[in-house]
């Protein structure tokens, strides 16, 4: 059986800060004859600096894996490559960007261990039903180093930490803005909608001057006028775009209008399948937006189960098997006909439901643990289910009863709080990001290649 691994973001993170080739020497050779060309040791180039950043480096070496990177990820989704030179300063500037953050890490105290990071290994390949093993051995067949896997996939760990701890840690969504939201959503009719938006983004620096601001417009409009003269999106996006997603033909996926900047919301309110923005001025720069597809919403209807259960945890007087031993008598007993409830107000060590004899109410998919979860779901109603353990201890399940539940509207309130929260953690990111390449020494040294 062949394994694929679609899930994977293979980004390459070479990160050193280290010459990865030491200078050349040779050895004397005594007045001896030079030996034949032929089995002379192979002298392999310079690893060269392709930019310096603050006090470490980006390397040639990383430069050229990540171009390849980039090569067969654009091939494989079958677009135009943009002009290699346009494409190699694009990838340049995204490591230059990724090694500023991976600084900004250390200097916090970011760090993931082996034992964190074989664990988070473990999940990728589980989430492809592949074991550790299997999963090295599938990235080695399709020809990538698992070792240089590893310390890029830690360093991807390493960016997201930062990310959180710096951004998506401080981002705070209010009930009125969720509120004001959905009433802007409810104006425009828009609250069914879902946007498929490809973007390109021409930035400017912090507090830019009007000539920078100009400048930016200039090259927004070059961009717009090339793109209604039939220049293909992804491929201007891949070889113009400051965006974030500019590697991947600018493609920010299905979004609600709440998942947007404020500035794009009216834009897009405006526009059809198949349409360009003009460029839309807003802190980060100039944005150019392109309506891929539109799709509308359903009402949102869930299953819900009225459950209860027992729960006995291991302590210093009762090991794991104590409590499996006792629990599977509780079940015993309830299958002999005594009342599930009283059992659980006598025995459950469930503070919030003990008392209510065990009872949860309606639960919701996705509010309990996934093993409870997966045996609740499991059961008939009236049925009691084997001892199940989760990480709070030994649980009994009954379901008493199921019903469909039209979720419709807290299910609206979720997604526009999540809408804000991404969009708001989106604007935060790029000013931060922004704010950390303008605060820092970056020197190109392209000609040296």
């Amino acid at each position: 059986m062949t394994h694929k691994i679609p899930a994977l973001v293979l980004v390459l993170l070479f990160s050193t800060g280290q010459l990865a080739a030491a200078p050349l020497s040779f050895p004397f050779s005594g007045g001896k004859k030079p030996a034949p060309a032929e089995s002379r040791p192979k002298i392999e180039p310079l690893n060269r600096i392709m930019a310096s950043v603050n006090d470490d480096v980006v390397l040639e070496s990383e430069l050229r894996k990540r171009m390849a990177m980039v090569i067969g990820q654009l091939k494989k989704q079958n677009a135009q490559l943009p002009p290699l030179d346009s494409l190699r300063k694009q990838v340049l500037d995204r490591l230059i960007l990724e090694n500023l953050q991976l600084q900004m890490a250390r200097r916090s105290g970011i760090r993931v261990d082996d034992e964190a990071l074989n664990t988070s290994l473990r999940k990728m390949a589980k989430q492809n039903n592949l074991s550790l093993s299997e999963f090295r051995e599938v990235l080695e067949k399709d020809g990538f180093d698992y070792i240089a896997f590893r310390e890029q996939f830690r360093n991807q760990i390493i960016i997201n930490r930062i990310r959180q701890q710096m951004v998506d840690n401080r981002i705070e969504v209010s009930e009125q803005e969720v509120d004001n939201l959905l009433a802007t959503a409810a104006s425009y009719n828009d609250q069914n909608r879902e946007y498929h938006l490809a973007h390109i983004l021409v930035s400017i620096p912090e507090a830019a001057s009007p000539e920078q601001i100009q400048e930016a417009r200039k090259r927004a409009e070059d961009i717009l006028a090339r793109l209604r003269a039939g220049a293909d999106f992804g491929q201007m996006a891949a070889a113009e775009s400051d965006g974030q997603q500019a590697l991947n033909g600018g493609d920010l996926g299905w979004r609600k209008t709440g998942q947007l900047p404020s500035f794009f919301s009216a834009v897009v309110g405006q526009l059809k399948r198949g349409q360009l923005s003009e460029p839309i001025h807003s802190p980060s720069g100039f944005h150019i937006i392109k309506i891929v597809d539109i799709r509308g919403d359903k009402r949102h209807v869930i299953k819900q189960t009225r459950a209860r259960h027992i729960l006995l945890r291991p302590d210093a007087m009762h090991s794991e098997q104590d409590v499996k031993t006792r629990i599977a008598q509780l079940r015993e007993r309830i299958i002999q006909g005594e009342d599930f409830a009283t059992l659980a107000r006598a025995h459950s060590q469930d503070p919030g439901s003990g008392s209510e004899g065990g009872g949860l109410g309606w639960v919701t998919p996705g509010q309990m643990v996934p093993e409870f979860e997966q045996a609740m779901n499991a059961l008939a109603p009236g049925e009691v289910s084997q001892p199940v353990k989760s990480r709070f201890g030994w649980h009994l399940i009954q379901v008493q009863e199921r019903r469909e539940q039209d979720d419709t509207e807290q299910h609206r309130r979720a997604r526009a709080r999540e809408s804000i929260r991404q969009r708001k953690t989106e604007e935060e990111l790029e000013i931060w990001l922004r704010r950390l390449r303008d605060e820092a020494y970056v020197e190109y040294h392209l000609d040296n290649s």
